[in-house]
């Protein structure tokens, strides 16, 4: 079915609002995929907070003029499913890198996280980035040492004199 002007100039205006939103974009070719395959990787893409759609190349080069996601007009070429990371950087490339190990009709072709065009083999190291709540628990994690170990120190004096007392009393 065609489109009209009216209905593709609100497609690039969705689209341009979510890219201006999203922390990185995933390209994938979903060539030969059934809709049966395409409706399991909507669900789960729902539960995880990345948003999911197929547009045409041609829309979404229009879409990408004024964002960070500029530099994936090169890529973009063939039939594409786009997926934004709404909450986490790296969760469209989890996404499609989980999904892809189900259903190898899914390639990763292009990724961004808004820095620059990445190609499919930083695949792992983009889905390997922390969510937020991973990224803060690290942090804490890190403020948390140094104080933990300053309590272990302070504690060993004491321990270390009752421990010694014990050795006398065994001794005598």
């Amino acid at each position: 079915m065609a489109l009209g002007l009216a209905a593709k100039k609100e497609i690039v205006a969705e689209i341009n609002g979510v890219a201006s939103q999203a922390l990185s974009v995933a390209v994938a070719e979903y060539r030969g995929m059934e809709v049966a395959d395409l409706t399991e990787l909507r669900v789960k893409a729902r539960e995880q907070g990345v948003y999911v759609k197929v547009i045409r190349n041609t829309l979404a080069k229009r879409a990408f003029q004024d964002t960070k996601f500029g530099d994936l007009e090169s890529a973009l070429t063939g039939p594409l499913i786009y997926g934004f990371s709404l909450d986490a950087p790296g969760g469209a490339a989890r996404l499609f890198k989980d999904f892809a190990k189900e259903n190898n009709k899914l390639n990763v072709t292009a990724l961004s996280i808004g820095s620059g065009l990445l190609g499919p083999e930083k695949l792992d190291a983009v889905a390997s980035l922390p969510t937020r709540d991973e990224a803060l628990a690290k942090l804490l994690a890190t403020f948390k040492a140094p104080i933990g170990k300053f309590v272990q120190t302070i504690n060993e004096v004491p321990s270390k004199f009752v421990r010694v007392l014990a050795a006398v009393k065994d001794t005598k």
